[in-house]
């Protein structure tokens, strides 16, 4: 089977969102063939490289969400007539929440950029931003939206036109072939499966850990403060987008959500708290399937086969430090904590660090934990330490797990709660407060406290402190619940009947195909006619592609195939990349 996965801003990138199950997910179906669609969110992602790739990844098509995608070309009279109506049709849906003209307006669209090549130059024209401000003003408009200035339309198009961008790549042309599309995240990443359903009737999975949507309103509420930038600032140096932007792009947010949720046959998400979130906006209870993520139960079996082993007086925290995880609250409950068992001590393992956040995480700590002393002579040592994964006294996320018998989670924000269940799978009792997917994944293994309140927390702590039988118990319940749920061969197997019951269930391809109607080896990879010294041609296809520009560099390396204006880079490999 030849599958079409869809991804932004990770995989098969080093770094980013997705990447690790993703890869595991590639890596434990190596019977099927796998094509790799990747939009990048930066530079800096990019330089950073991509992961080594199994052999059974035939091809890798890559294209850049953050740099200009200037093609240079120029409209017909007929070709901006056309493109004004659809566009037009698309800010009327975004502008009043109505989902078919929204659906109108990105197909036409699409076929136009399909037809005529890119949509840079019209999607940033005055056309443009003169659609947006009359259905800004139109009777029925959002309330949020009515008020819009010359300033946020301009930044609203300029948002726009890079979130369109997969319209311009012919990706979809090439999905087509594929007998199940896979976007590992809903948003931006699934619209050239959603194309690919359109116009050729491939099957569309799509799955969510965490809902694009939801990430969308929780990374512009935290950009709301003021002169405060951050990922979801438009405009170079114009800080966080204003009231009016925001609205704009939660309601694009909103209604591509819904066409996805419509059009997919298949929705998983990651937990019932995303699920919960997919049918708010549309998505159907029976094209809706859980399916939880996979972790690598082997690298925590030391630590979690051992239930003695850790400080039977330590607590410990691993994740990033940022405000919503709400170290600040743990700092505070930990005092109540210390007042009641002055030996205990907190260990915070940080695997990524804001770093204002951080500074003033370690203030704190020194305001309430000043350094104690045996006697005059013995340096003082805080009962708070900050460390990181990688270092001599947690070489890995197990060590520090395993530092401890009680692990705590203190966040306000949260979806799918990975370090909860690694710390499950370690076998330690855990504290969490009630966010999120945490109840879900927890079942009554561990002990919930609402968020936000510290003297929960602490009483919560001290509870499993003092009782070191209770927390032995629920560690151990802890575990076993994860190894049923939470390990990369349920993950991979529920993938493996979900992409064969959507192939057997008959595609809806225009053309009437019908699945396996091609033997494999009618895809075998290169020329079979190609005469023995082609072959150093057909090994340069194995090579990782030039950037774009690069001297060298050929179509297939600088830009995607056809006339898409986009930047993009592909790679045919049989082996690595």
């Amino acid at each position: 089977m030849r599958i079409g996965m869809l991804t932004e801003g990770g995989y098969p990138y080093a770094t980013g969102e997705a990447r690790l199950w993703c890869d595991r997910l590639v890596r434990g179906l190596p019977q099927h063939e796998f094509e790799l669609y990747a939009l990048s969110r930066s530079a800096e992602q990019e330089e950073r490289g991509r992961v080594v790739l199994p052999e059974h990844v035939t091809r890798v098509w890559t294209a850049p969400l953050w740099a200009p995608a200037d093609d240079g070309r120029t409209y017909s009279r007929r070709e901006r007539r056309r493109f004004a109506e659809c566009f037009k049709d698309l800010v009327r849906g975004i502008c009043a929440g109505e989902p078919e003209p929204f659906a109108a307006g990105l197909y036409g669209l699409a076929e136009l950029a399909r037809e005529q090549g890119g949509l840079y130059a019209a999607l940033r024209s005055e056309t443009a931003v003169r659609a947006v401000e009359s259905a800004c003003r139109a009777p029925g408009a959002l309330r949020s939206v009515q008020r819009a200035q010359v300033a946020d339309l301009l930044d609203f198009v300029d948002e726009l036109e890079r979130l369109l961008r997969p319209l311009s790549l012919d990706w979809y042309e090439d999905l087509r072939e594929v007998d199940v599309c896979h976007a590992a995240a809903g948003g931006v990443a699934a619209l050239p499966g959603l194309l690919a359903k359109r116009f050729f009737g491939v099957p569309l999975l799509v799955t969510e850990y965490g809902v694009q949507l939801r990430a969308h309103y929780l990374e512009h509420s935290a950009d709301a403060s003021p002169g405060q930038g951050g990922p979801g600032a438009t405009g170079a140096g114009r800080g966080a987008p204003r009231p009016a932007v925001r609205a704009l792009l939660a309601a694009f947010h909103m209604r591509l959500a819904a066409e996805i949720y419509a059009r997919a046959d298949l929705l998983t998400p990651g937990n019932a708290h995303a699920r919960r979130w997919q049918e708010r906006c549309g998505a159907t209870r029976d094209r809706l399937q859980t399916v939880y993520p996979g972790m690598e139960a082997d690298r925590f079996a030391t630590v979690g086969e051992d239930p003695d082993c850790g400080d039977p007086d330590t607590l410990v925290w691993v994740g990033r430090i940022e405000p919503a995880k709400d170290l600040i609250a743990l700092l505070h409950a930990f005092a109540e904590v210390r007042r009641a068992a002055p030996d205990t001590r907190l260990r915070i393992f940080a695997t990524a660090a804001v770093p204002g956040y951080l500074a003033d995480c370690r203030s704190l700590a020194a305001q309430l934990f000043p350094d104690e002393a045996a006697d005059a002579v013995t340096a003082g040592e805080n009962p708070v330490t900050f460390e990181e994964i990688g270092g001599p006294e947690a070489p890995s996320p197990a060590d520090a797990y395993g530092s401890g018998r009680v692990v705590v989670l203190s966040s306000v924000i949260e979806g799918f709660p990975i370090t909860l269940a690694e710390a499950m799978l370690c076998g330690r009792a855990t504290v969490s407060t009630d966010v999120g997917a945490v109840c879900e994944v927890i079942g009554g293994t561990g002990l919930v406290v609402p968020p936000r309140n510290p003297r929960a927390l602490a009483d919560a702590c001290l509870s499993l402190l003092r009782d070191p039988e209770r927390a032995q118990r629920l560690g151990a319940a802890a575990r076993a619940r994860a190894l049923e749920l939470f390990t990369v061969e349920q993950n991979v197997a529920a993938f493996k009947e979900i992409y064969l019951r959507l192939l057997a269930g008959g595609p809806a391809r225009p053309d009437g195909g019908i699945p396996f109607e091609q033997p494999p080896e009618a895809r075998v990879p290169g020329h079979w006619t190609s005469p023995t010294w082609a072959a150093p041609a057909a090994a340069a296809d194995r090579t990782p592609a030039a950037p774009a520009g690069a001297p060298g560099a050929g179509p297939g390396a600088g830009e995607a195939r056809g006339a898409g204006p986009a930047p993009a880079t592909t790679t045919t490999t049989e082996a690595t990349v």
